[in-house]
């Protein structure tokens, strides 16, 4: 049953889940599934796979994040951006992507679980200005590091961060940050129920 898979998993983590975020999880995957079958969202077809490599490994970056208004880049079915914003209702989250059936089905999911904090935005980075910027700028496979700290560069706030979900970390990468910017920290994350390593990489303005 994916509610005890789950409350297994959270209880191998640091977070403190509600039973009522943990039901809207449960039915965010139970969404996901259902949309995957014809809209191929994501290459994760196990509801029971989608609680490890979408859910835990959303919500574990939840307790790095610093201020309140977030925008998830390339957010693709809503990833990390709706599994963050259910177990972070006191935060604003934006879900921007280009293509216009992910939004679709983030929109539903808003609608779905009756979601205040979370808005859905159709558009290619480049062209979305934010007014005021953000608290942090995420993004999870969307892009190497310095061709999302290029194209999100107009996106955070004067004192905001960058935070990229990376898997193995590349020192080659790191050394590449453009000018203006620096890595602030990073940070190893621990995603109960996966085998492989995940890192979060905090950058900010110098």
């Amino acid at each position: 049953m994916l509610a005890q898979r789950l409350q297994t998993l959270i209880n191998q983590s640091e977070l403190t889940i509600s039973a009522e975020q943990q039901a809207q999880l449960i039915e965010l995957v139970g969404l996901l599934d259902k949309w995957n079958k014809a809209y191929n969202l994501t290459s994760v077809r196990d509801p029971k796979e989608m609680l490890v490599r979408h859910i835990m490994d959303s919500i574990v970056v939840g307790p790095q994040l610093e201020g309140q208004r977030f925008i998830d880049v390339g957010t693709g079915p809503g990833l990390p951006g709706l599994p963050l914003a259910i177990c972070n209702p006191d935060k604003e989250f934006v879900l921007l992507d280009s293509l216009g059936k992910r939004i679709r089905f983030i929109r539903t999911v808003i609608h779905k679980l009756g979601l205040t904090n979370v808005t859905a935005v159709e558009s290619r980075v480049e062209a979305y200005q934010p007014e005021p910027g953000f608290d942090g700028v995420l993004s999870r496979a969307f892009a190497s590091l310095q061709d999302m700290l290029s194209w999100c560069h107009h996106l955070p706030a004067a004192d905001g961060r960058f935070y990229a979900l990376k898997g193995v970390l590349d020192p080659a990468e790191l050394e590449q940050i453009p000018a203006g910017l620096q890595l602030d920290h990073t940070v190893e994350l621990q995603v109960p129920g996966l085998d492989a390593q995940r890192h979060l990489v905090i950058v900010k303005a110098q």
